[in-house]
């Protein structure tokens, strides 16, 4: 008999995913552990993998498909049975779970009543869920799907209920061809992922239960902007370029080592500071992806050096904009950068991530007219907005820690040892 294998419940609140991409095609064999899809969950893009062997019979999904918790999506043989076998089996069962409850009655009227002690009855995951809602005993129902197996409409059927109907619209009059017109807005409702509804109901928690308050501070970037072209290009012959986020990151790093309460987040026991520097980067994804932020992690940041801090940053940006973020790469943030600088924004807050008690929001190095040393000349400067919850951190607290980043920035040699 095929190997059914439906949507798990991959984390503690999803109660449906969807399918991103397949790692696998009909005829290719697989064994327990193999990765045969990515899901994406309520929270993150996760692997699926198969707890069974077996040769793909069947793909029950296409990508971008959502199905709810215990929908067949993948259908394996078992040993000593053909892909065509199973492909069958699997089709047929398919076409019975269409059929509507009244040909089920009709056809289990014709039928012996069925001798499967209970818990032995042979049926589909559909058919179990139905039947534990409404309370039958499979092993009461006679099964009317491929070899006896007991499928929806049979679970339908003993329960009563009725198919709605199906009504078919008549075909529409054929219409004369308009004349080309020019482009216009089009009025539209866009789905969402189930990722991007989570970041929705995450930042309206943050704003409706973190009492928010901003403090932005002017950095003098010239002294890093000549530092990084100098290291990058002693690097280059390495194949490392290092971005101004790169020494943001190790900046806030260093920054919070010295001012841990903004290392720290709220709970109903108290404050909880944080053990160790985990810095979330905040990375855009691209509209084919569901659009949003997510925010990857990296951990133990404060033992970094620039150099690492640019590799993991890179490789998670990268995954996260391709192939998406497992849980395990976006959880244990304690801290999270938020850089709008590259694409030219120059001031804005950002919103805490919760739990943390706060974010950094940074704009891009614009170059301005600047008085330095009396005298009015062209200088490049950049902004730093914090964004606290003031359960937390109040305002002197984060004025010492902009204070203090404000100075590594501007003197970046710091940050090379």
């Amino acid at each position: 008999m095929p190997i059914e294998i439906t949507m798990p419940r991959l984390s503690d609140t999803m109660e449906e995913g969807a399918l991103i991409k397949w790692h696998v095609n009909v005829g290719d064999t697989v064994s327990s552990g193999d990765v045969l899809a990515d899901v994406e969950t309520d929270k993150a893009t996760m692997e699926l993998q198969s707890y069974d062997d077996g040769t793909v019979a069947r793909l029950a999904v296409d990508e971008g498909q959502t199905l709810p918790v215990g929908a067949l999506i993948l259908v394996l043989t078992e040993e000593g049975e053909s892909v065509e076998q199973a492909a069958a089996a699997a089709a047929a069962e398919a076409a019975a779970e269409a059929e509507p409850p009244a040909a089920a009655a009709a056809a289990t009227a014709t039928m012996a009543p069925p001798t499967a002690p209970p818990g032995k009855a042979k049926a589909s995951p559909l058919a179990r869920k139905l039947a534990e809602e409404h309370g039958l005993d499979l092993g009461s129902i006679a099964g009317t799907g491929p070899g006896g197996r007991i499928v929806k409409r049979d679970i339908l059927a003993a329960a009563g209920g009725a198919a709605p109907a199906v009504t078919t619209a008549a075909p529409a009059a054929p219409v004369a061809a308009a004349p080309a017109t020019p482009p216009r807005l089009e009025a539209r409702t866009v789905p969402v992922s189930n990722m991007r509804k989570t970041i929705a109901r995450r930042l309206v928690e943050s704003k409706t239960t973190a009492p928010h308050f901003a403090v932005t501070v002017a950095v003098n970037m010239d002294p890093l902007l000549d530092v990084r072209h100098q290291v990058n290009a002693t690097l280059q012959s390495q194949g490392v370029k290092l971005s101004v986020n790169d020494f943001v990151v190790r900046a806030t790093a260093m920054a919070l080592l010295q001012h841990p309460m903004v290392n720290a987040s709220w709970t109903d026991d108290g404050i909880q500071l944080h053990g160790t520097i985990n810095v979330g980067v905040a990375v855009a994804l691209p509209q084919e992806k569901g659009g949003g932020l997510v925010v990857p992690t990296l951990r133990d940041v404060h033992n970094m050096s620039l150099e690492q801090i640019s590799a993991q940053t890179r490789q998670l940006a990268t995954k996260a904009r391709e192939q998406g973020l497992t849980l395990q790469e976006m959880s244990d943030g304690t801290f999270t950068v938020s850089n709008l600088g590259m694409l030219g924004v120059e001031h804005f807050e950002a919103i805490i991530n919760p739990p943390q008690a706060a974010i950094l929001a940074v704009g891009a190095a614009i170059e301005k007219p600047v008085v330095r040393d009396g005298r009015i000349v062209v200088g490049r400067e950049m902004t730093c907005t914090l964004s606290c919850d003031h359960r937390v951190v109040d305002g002197a607290m984060a004025a010492e820690f902009l204070a203090t980043l404000k100075q590594l920035l501007e003197n970046p040699a710091a940050m090379l040892v």
